[in-house]
């Protein structure tokens, strides 16, 4: 009699998700749903999900390996050696013959054929002319295909590395061989990952007061100091890679190993990258693999002149909405491309990490179009999920966190995908923050459609804090998307007219600048304070930058008016903006020192409707808000877990931050031991209306 088999015993991980607590896991992706009991009834789909993202990782490793894998643009695109000797190398399957052209040989398409393998990449070696490489520095190159059907393709070379754009001429990019006989030589080392993440969204060409585009040089020499002046330890730079289409505000990606020469040359951005190193400031590169732009010319779409080199074929491959081409995230190639072009800018640029951008057009078959996700479960498993880019996804990251020990990525995704936050081998997403994409359309919402006395505070913390439990968010109160033409800035939804009559010391204050002011530091202190693991706050809106950001396009006569940050008004000592600039660089000082956003989420003690009120309490800090529009409460009882002797760290009242200087920042508060809004203490304030206090016990 044959013995019965035994089911085959799943491998099992310990994880320490909280310090002290430790859970067991299989090693099978459902690990989340001992973290999430809820997700139980998703096991097989975890499972199948870890299954896929396992047969990948198996493939390349039994391929070439990671690391030679990932090191596509030493392979593909041009390759200078030791002797001078170029090599470049294109896969171009569709192809039936391959040529390089350019400047060097007078585009002659019988000069320089090259050989094409079994697996449709096609190569030349190149020899140096007199010990000088044969394609001179900084001169035009293509690649011209002959298709199947006979007829001659031109293309930009897929992994260039620099191309340019000469509007006097055409709109057309055009591929430069860029070999600079001097290589630019990193001087500062990376700095350590930061245990609170507070980010500087910047975008580099928006980045002068003069209504031009500016320069990876103007931004290292003007705005570098003003960032780390500011106290924010992490700069997202927006449209580096080069995106032919200046207003899709670089997320129309049509040369992804190029940095945009709009701004200046590579080694001009390696500058920059290093400088802030040197002033201890992590960068992070907002990446753009959810899609691509369709151009044909000096895009990747139709690259071999199938639509399927790099692309899905057919609607599957187009984006409705963006009008953009969609990956094919299943493809060997497509994987080695992408996954080559994370480390390119990782090793040759030294960028410490990722804002993915479009995260729920990747993971979603409907790519969140005309979709509202309502955190039912269902949502995120099954049909409805593309199970080849979460595989993308979780290999990307995974392979990231264990090149680079000190990565940071974060995720851009509306729809809250559990485990998006958690290590892949728990079978999450692998990212370390996600986006907390509500918080700022709460507060556009609130200031658009209701009154002050309207405000819900169960409302406000209910939003700050509804995020995953152990899965880190950043909050923000608003990004660039707020600042585009069609919407408004906090502070111009605040202000609005009066910021062109009354921001200045001379003129009167204002009921309405009053208000703005006072709101602008409150709000952003709360979303600060109590709404994730990380904070973000774009460029210029620290100061309460005014009006709104246009780039130049056919709808505003080609206008730079509103495509630039107008540092002036905060460099102009009469106005009011240097109160808010003051405001944000405390706020981030403050949390530098007592840390509360790499701490636990806050305990909220309360949320009085009435009084307009709300207190929590993080990383040792007692946050006390006043929302009331009118009212002012002396003697106020508020509860505070921890017994001592309390003082005022920041005070939003403080003359420094245009506050009335009516709260004395010298006072003691002595707690008395009984129990308050459930905390085993209180103390009694005063907090004028429409003010923030934090408070930490004394030294």
């Amino acid at each position: 009699m044959l013995a019965q088999s035994l089911p085959t015993k799943i491998p099992t991980f310990e994880e320490e998700v909280t310090p002290g607590r430790v859970l067991k896991m299989k090693e099978d992706g459902t690990g989340l749903s001992v973290l999430d009991p809820w997700l139980s009834p998703f096991d097989n789909a975890l499972r199948n999900r870890y299954t896929m993202y396992k047969k990948y990782d198996d493939l390349i490793k039994s391929t070439l390996g990671y690391d030679e894998f990932t090191k596509g643009y030493e392979y593909y695109g041009f390759n200078v050696r030791a002797d001078n000797t170029i090599v470049y190398r294109e896969w171009a399957p569709n192809a039936a013959s391959a040529c390089l052209v350019g400047e060097f040989n007078r585009w002659d398409v019988a000069s320089h054929p090259m050989k094409r393998n079994d697996f449709g990449v096609f190569e030349i070696t190149i020899r140096p002319v007199k010990g000088k490489p044969a394609i001179p520095h900084n001169s035009k190159v293509k690649i011209s295909m002959v298709l199947p059907s006979g007829e001659r393709i031109y293309r930009l070379p897929a992994w260039i590395n620099y191309v340019t754009q000469d509007l006097s001429v055409s709109a057309t990019y055009e591929a430069v061989f860029w070999n600079p006989p001097n290589k630019y030589v990193f001087k500062n080392s990376r700095p350590k990952r930061p245990k609170s993440i507070r980010v500087y969204e910047a975008h580099v060409g928006i980045s002068s007061p003069e209504p031009k585009c500016a320069t990876y040089k103007e931004f290292t020499k003007n705005v570098l100091p003003r960032i780390a002046y500011a106290g924010y330890n992490t700069i997202q730079l927006m449209a580096v890679m080069e995106h032919a289409y200046y207003a899709s505000f670089g997320y129309q990606v049509t040369s992804f190993f190029a940095p945009s020469s709009r701004y200046g040359t590579p080694d001009d951005l390696k500058e920059l990258i290093d400088t802030a190193h040197g002033l201890g400031l992590t960068v992070l590169l907002d990446v753009v693999h959810s899609h691509a732009c369709k151009n044909v010319d000096d895009g990747l779409n139709m690259f071999d002149g199938s639509d399927h080199c790099y692309f899905h074929a057919g609607g599957k491959g187009q984006h409705d909405l963006w009008d953009s081409r969609l990956f094919n995230y299943g493809s060997y190639e497509v994987l080695r491309f992408l996954m080559s072009n994370l480390r390119y800018w990782m090793d040759v640029f030294q960028f410490d990490g990722f804002r993915f951008d479009g995260v729920t057009s990747m993971l979603y078959k409907h790519h969140g179009i005309g979709f509202g996700f309502s955190g039912d479960y269902n949502e995120y498993f099954g049909d409805l999920v593309d199970d080849e880019s979460v595989m993308y996804i979780q290999l990307a990251n995974n392979y990231l966190h264990t090149q680079y020990p000190d990565v940071v990525t974060i995720a851009e995704d509306v729809s809250g995908m559990p485990g998006s936050g958690r290590p892949v081998r728990e079978g999450g997403l692998g990212f370390d923050y996600r986006l907390s994409m509500a918080m700022p359309d709460m507060w556009i919402k609130m200031l658009k459609e209701q009154k002050d006395d309207d405000w819900v505070m169960g409302n406000i913390t209910h939003t700050l804090t509804n995020r995953r439990y152990l899965e880190n968010t950043i909050g923000y109160c608003e990004s660039h998307d707020q600042a585009l033409v069609g919407d408004k800035t906090l502070a111009f939804w605040l202000m609005d007219k009066e910021m062109y009559t009354n921001m200045s010391d001379l003129t009167p204050l204002t009921p309405i600048i009053d208000r703005g002011i006072a709101l602008h530091k409150m709000i952003r202190m709360i979303s600060h304070g109590l709404g994730g693991e990380g904070y973000l706050n774009f460029e210029g809106n620290e100061f309460g930058h005014p009006e709104w950001l246009d780039f130049p396009r056919a709808g505003n006569n080609s206008s730079f008016h509103h495509a630039r940050r107008q540092w002036n008004v905060l460099d102009d000592h009469l106005l009011r903006y240097k109160y808010l600039n003051e405001w944000d660089r405390s706020m981030q000082l403050t949390e530098e020192k007592y840390g509360w956003l790499h701490s636990p989420q806050g305990y909220v003690s309360r949320k009085h409707e009435g009084d307009k009120v709300i207190v929590f309490e993080r990383a040792g800090v007692l946050f006390i808000f006043n929302f009331h529009p009118t009212e002012s409460f002396a003697d106020y009882r508020v509860g505070v877990e921890e017994a001592g002797k309390y003082k005022i760290v920041l005070s939003s009242d403080n003359k420094h931050y245009l506050g009335h200087g009516r709260v004395d920042e010298n006072t003691e508060f002595f707690t008395t031991p009984e129990h308050w809004d459930n905390r085993r203490n209180w103390l009694q304030v005063y907090i004028p209306s429409r003010t923030c206090l934090l408070l930490a016990k004394a030294d």
